[in-house]
């Protein structure tokens, strides 16, 4: 078979897969390198496992507390953690046999090694079945993220570990320190909560979830903490002793220092684009001052030829906006008018309630200088979460004061992640509050929370 291909893709996470499926079916002759799992982060140590996680560490915290308000009774809940893992297991790899199905669909090949680019339009492939050399009119560099690791706590896998680590625990710690209050510790932190964790969640930022709505991240912050969680804000983790198989983690609020013992501490402050190992650097790919792959309105790197896409260019490191990046970027080479609306990209943290939102929160809108109209509605408010017993939360809807446009749609509450995608295909058309308030939900409906919190913008 040639090693010749219109384009080669390294790193089969979402952005890449997705891209592969739709150059193919552009009429590309596709190449797809991956090191590791088909999935990448996102499939294999990300997003899906971690979900998998929440729903059950979150049935178990039902049934274990919760159930007798609905009049159902049940004796002793145990916890199978091992059998809680082989689910989260057997759904990852349900999912990447799904992507290599859609690789064969659409004869896309799929290359097993490390890649590097020896020039532009070559790439070469080390594995232990050897080396191969793969040459391309094209490269799309969809390499993905990696968690950042604190120089005063370097990752050990035992005692200061990442999210990889936390979503394949053989035990339940007895206390866990969470450093970073943004997604991935919350999420992760909620999970071990629930299934028994005293939770510690340090963050540096004096609120959780920065960049995200103050007045929703707070409310969520409430209802953590009646949770079991417990937030010191404003601090910072300054160096960790391992004793008599314990961390002595000393933290720092303000000027004063005090030590946390715990059996783990989880750093999740961020994560950071991987490039390094593709020879970029000798190449002269430029990257801006965090490390990201510097790209035009095509996705072309400064290396023509060579093209990126998600968490290593700049913008928020999310799986669904490397998707739509991938398939955009493989268009524009294709000819055909691909776009990403970067104001229209959901964001969910997949607590419980969740938090989702798109567009602009309200103190983003205030540093734009915006004149805005906001309107609220409860949860407690409508009678589906009720009948769910789920009355916690409510939505927030930003408009133009003047044109009534859509700027923002923040939901905190049960099924938050489903919800907001009204939100975003409102903003995806430009609508305006008016517009979600008049159109027709059925009813009962959590999404008649929506409707009703249009209806109050005005």
């Amino acid at each position: 078979m040639s090693d010749s291909f219109d384009l080669v893709i390294i790193g089969t996470g979402p952005g890449g897969y997705r891209a592969a499926a739709r150059a193919a079916q552009l009429g590309m002759r596709v190449a797809c390198v991956d090191k590791n799992e088909l999935g990448g982060t996102c499939l294999n140590v990300g997003c899906i496992p971690s979900k998998a996680l929440l729903e059950s560490s979150e049935l178990y915290h039902r049934t274990s507390a919760g159930l007798e308000k609905h009049g159902i009774q049940v004796g002793a809940v145990g916890l199978d953690l091992s059998a809680m893992m082989g689910r989260k297991d057997k759904i990852v790899d349900t999912m990447v046999k799904g992507i290599g199905s859609l690789f064969r669909q659409h004869k896309v090949e799929y290359v097993v090694g490390t890649a590097h680019i020896s020039a532009p339009g070559s790439v070469e492939v080390t594995s232990a079945a050897g080396s191969r050399s793969l040459q391309a009119a094209r490269i799309l560099l969809a390499t993905g993220s990696a968690p950042v690791e604190l120089k005063s706590l370097p990752f050990d896998g035992r005692y200061i570990i990442s999210s990889t680590e936390a979503l394949a625990l053989s035990t339940v710690p007895e206390r866990m320190v969470v450093i970073g209050a943004g997604a991935i510790g919350l999420e992760m932190g909620s999970v071990w909560s629930r299934l028994g964790t005293d939770v510690l969640v340090v963050e540096y930022m004096d609120h959780i979830l920065p960049g995200m709505d103050q007045e929703m991240t707070m409310q969520l912050q409430r209802l953590l903490k009646r949770q079991g969680l417990v937030f010191e804000l404003g601090a910072s983790a300054r160096s960790a002793e391992i004793e008599n198989d314990r961390v002595q983690l000393k933290i720092a609020v303000g000027d004063d220092e005090r030590i946390e013992a715990c059996d783990c501490v989880l750093v999740a402050v961020g994560r950071r684009p991987c490039v390094e190992g593709l020879g970029g650097e000798e190449l002269g790919l430029e990257l801006d001052d965090r490390g990201r792959v510097q790209v035009d309105g095509d996705f072309q790197t400064s290396v023509k030829g060579i093209y990126a896409i998600g968490d290593v260019i700049p913008g928020p490191m999310l799986a669904h906006k490397a998707e739509e990046e991938g398939v955009a970027a493989v268009e524009r080479m294709a000819g055909v008018a691909g776009h990403v609306n970067y104001d229209a990209i959901p964001n969910v943290v997949y607590t419980h309630p969740e938090l989702a939102a798109v567009g602009l929160s309200e103190e983003e809108a205030g540093e734009q200088g915006r004149e805005i109209k906001v309107g609220k509605y409860q949860f407690r408010a409508n009678a589906r979460a009720h009948s769910m017993d789920a009355i916690d939360g409510l939505v927030k809807i930003l408009s133009d004061a003047r044109s009534d446009r859509l700027l923002g749609v923040h939901i905190l509450g049960v099924q938050a992640s489903h919800l907001i995608a009204e939100g975003a295909v409102a903003m995806e058309f430009a609508a305006s509050a008016e517009d979600l308030a008049r159109s027709v939900h059925a009813h009962p409906t959590l999404s008649e929370t929506i409707k009703e919190a249009a209806w109050a913008v005005e």
